[in-house]
């Protein structure tokens, strides 16, 4: 983010970009050429399929399947993540798929600074992260940027892969009415349209099948 010209030489800000977090994410999109399947998530196309296309905010983007099926549908999307290298894949294909014009991609630290503007639609799709992460605080901060009349869509894991190759027997997955008791909304202006859990067919990188646990959140600002 480019500095104001009349900053004094010794006035120190903390940088935009956790540099620690940027690296993990980066360094994760680097393993291979794509990471996610390339399709958008089917809790958001469930939500957003049926509704006029508007403004979106899609909040950590990573390779932009979500925005991208957004914007072929008409949407004005903003889609940010913290990855720079999610970034450029994700505006690389959004550019192949003839919907660019219609995305605009920005770098977040969601810790640090958050999105201008108000929209019709806020998804938050598995916005969770191993590293150290105040979630409520951005899923708030998600939340003020709902426009009035529009929605909020939080999708989260409600459990741990059974392909997982680490200890996560110290995690703890809060579940759809934690997570919404956690957004505090004004019970006087939002309406709460879903909080449930649902299982999803999966297939792990070895060709294992589950059934995974999401859990998910739709509310709508009056």
């Amino acid at each position: 983010m480019r500095e104001s010209a009349d900053r004094a030489p010794d006035d120190v800000r903390p940088p935009d970009v956790d540099a620690e977090a940027a690296r993990f994410w980066d360094e994760l999109y680097g393993q291979r050429d794509q990471i996610w399947s390339g399709r958008p998530n089917p809790h958001l196309v469930d939500v957003a399929g049926p509704l006029p296309a508007g403004t979106a905010l899609d909040l950590g983007c990573g390779e932009g399947a979500d925005a991208i099926w957004l914007a072929g549908r008409g949407w004005r999307v903003t889609a940010v993540d913290i990855s720079a290298t999610a970034l450029d894949r994700a505006a690389a294909r959004a550019d192949a798929d003839g919907v660019a014009a219609l995305i605009d991609f920005q770098r977040h630290d969601l810790i640090r600074t958050f999105p201008d503007g108000a929209f019709d639609l806020v998804s938050a799709q598995f916005l969770q992260s191993p590293l150290d992460f105040p979630r409520e605080d951005v899923l708030r901060a998600a939340a003020r940027a709902v426009a009035p009349g529009g929605r909020l869509l939080v999708v989260e894991h409600g459990e741990m892969p059974p392909w997982s190759r680490h200890d996560h027997s110290h995690v703890r997955f809060p579940t759809p009415e934690e997570t919404l008791a956690g957004l505090d909304l004004d019970a006087d202006r939002w309406d709460i349209e879903r909080v449930d859990g649902v299982q999803r067919p999966a297939t792990g990188p070895d060709g294992q099948h589950a059934a995974l646990l999401d859990n998910v959140v739709l509310v709508r600002r009056r």
